[in-house]
């Protein structure tokens, strides 16, 4: 499930993937980044927002030590979290990317907000 989210999550924006959910790789979750010098229009603290108000619980945070400036989104999928949910958390994200391309003046907000790891 989480491979399929990271396959999809790719075809909707200028991500870089630091984990793809297959199992080779370790545990079931998806982590990724905008690409460098990439302005899709919003921040990943923007889709988290936007996410989180859908009822999904999907962190954009920093990372620690010496990556403080880059930001990443998270999606962890725990036992029962099966294909049927997949495609409705898919539904949602693209309905929030709407929304912020949307509403790109109402960006950034937000960030001043958001769950910091430090």
């Amino acid at each position: 499930v989480a491979a399929y989210l990271a396959d999809e999550i790719a075809k909707l924006g200028p991500y870089e993937f630091i984990c793809t959910g297959r199992p080779d790789e370790g545990i079931p979750a998806v982590c990724f980044k905008l690409k460098d010098g990439e302005d899709p229009g919003y921040t990943l603290y923007d889709l988290s927002e936007r996410l989180r108000l859908r009822g999904w619980q999907v962190p954009a945070f920093t990372l620690g030590g010496e990556a403080t400036d880059i930001v990443v989104m998270r999606i962890m999928c725990r036992r029962g979290f099966e294909m049927d949910f997949a495609e409705l958390l898919l539904e949602d994200y693209k309905a929030s990317l709407k929304y912020l391309s949307d509403h790109p003046k109402l960006q950034g907000i937000a960030q001043q907000n958001s769950f910091k790891h430090t």
